[in-house]
């Protein structure tokens, strides 16, 4: 094999019942090592070059199968690590929505409102896996079915997530899904990033920059109200890099309502565009985002706890790493002004998002 020759290999993770979980292995040498689960689609460790050379698992998981299933149990503070999120990314204001003047009752499992697809959503299935060998990348092509009802959302959706791993140390996640009956559908990753390396501490002193001069305000249940407004300066203006916990305590009452940040930016364009940048001053790793989605949920991580023990054996704690999850807006299917969720018979839903890990000068 030569220096710049991609590998894949898979490997058994564990079992859920009878059922093998695996783990796939996507790797260049001298760039990124990436390991993603079938279970959830999970997205378990990625490690990446400092400025140095020396690499580290920049993303939050578990070592062990058991972990992320007991995480995936229902309850409240859930925290989703590296998981494929569906069917619906985000919030649905208390469990409901109309379509085609029918309605349609979620289960609830934050509060009053349905996340995150609900307590038995795409991060909990076992995906059909297969690999990816192609000139310039490798990856793993994950498949899903989720019937007609699943969730309480309706018509039977084919899903499909492919992770693909270049020679530019960029991961591009490719979502496409169709469906038997008009739905709504909204998929995300829900990777957390510590750029100096999982379980080194909180990300605050690690700098992000997001293509966005609109976020939505919410309500005290985190539900979008009323209509986006301008950053204008304040402490949710990243249009310029700005270190995380520089203005997270500040007192804005949007700031009060999360416990920091967890909220959609709007983002100033779309159709694969650059949608945001983060660095660790530290390490020099340096982390971009482009995406084809209209919003981005920067979530800074502030009610992770110390039970959580990562892959390294570390506990985390709050602030241990922050989420870009590139998606539509919350509540959606109840805010015909946002763009639009739908998804009918004969539609592809499409998104890319890609991920590149470089080092700052």
């Amino acid at each position: 094999m030569s220096q710049r020759e991609p590998a894949l290999h898979r490997e058994l993770f564990g079992h859920i019942g009878d059922t093998a979980v695996h783990r796939y292995v996507l790797a260049w040498p001298g760039g990124l090592t990436v390991r993603v689960l079938d279970y959830g689609g999970i997205v378990q460790s990625l490690e990446a070059p400092d400025r140095d050379g020396v690499p580290a698992n920049v993303v939050l998981g578990f070592s062990s199968l058991d972990d992320y299933v007991k995480n995936s149990q229902p309850g409240e503070n859930r925290v989703f690590f590296g998981a494929v999120i569906g069917r619906y990314a985000n919030r649905i204001a208390r469990g409901a929505f109309t379509l085609d003047d029918v309605g349609y009752r979620l289960p609830v499992n934050d509060g009053p409102n349905s996340l995150h697809g609900g307590p038995n959503g795409f991060d909990t299935r076992v995906w059909s896996a297969s690999e990816l060998r192609e000139p310039d990348s490798v990856g793993v092509r994950l498949d899903l079915v989720s019937p007609d009802g699943d969730g309480g959302f309706p018509g039977a959706v084919a899903a499909q997530v492919t992770y693909r791993l270049d020679r530019h140390n960029r991961l591009t996640i490719t979502y496409t899904a169709t469906a038997d009956a008009p739905t709504v559908l909204n998929m995300t990753n829900h990777t957390y990033w510590n750029l100096a390396g999982e379980g080194t501490g909180d990300v605050h002193g690690q700098s992000l920059m997001l293509n966005a001069g609109r976020f939505c305000p919410v309500d005290e249940t985190l539900i979008p109200v009323g209509d986006p407004v301008a950053v204008d300066g304040g402490p949710f203006d990243f249009r310029l890099p700005t270190a995380i916990g520089a203005r997270i305590g500040a007192p804005h009452p949007q700031l009060g309502i999360a416990g920091g940040y967890d909220h959609n930016w709007v983002l100033d364009s779309s159709g694969a565009s650059f949608a945001a940048q983060a660095c660790d001053p530290g390490s020099g790793r340096l982390l971009t985002l482009w995406t084809t989605e209209p919003g981005l949920q920067f979530y800074s991580g502030n009610f992770l706890t110390d039970d959580l023990v990562g892959t390294g054996g570390r506990p985390y704690g709050p602030g241990a790493g922050f989420a870009l999850e590139a998606q539509h807006f919350p509540d959606s299917p109840n805010r015909p002004d946002f763009p639009s969720t739908v998804l009918r018979p004969g539609e592809v839903y499409h998104q890319e998002t890609v991920f590149q890990l470089s080092t700052a000068d």
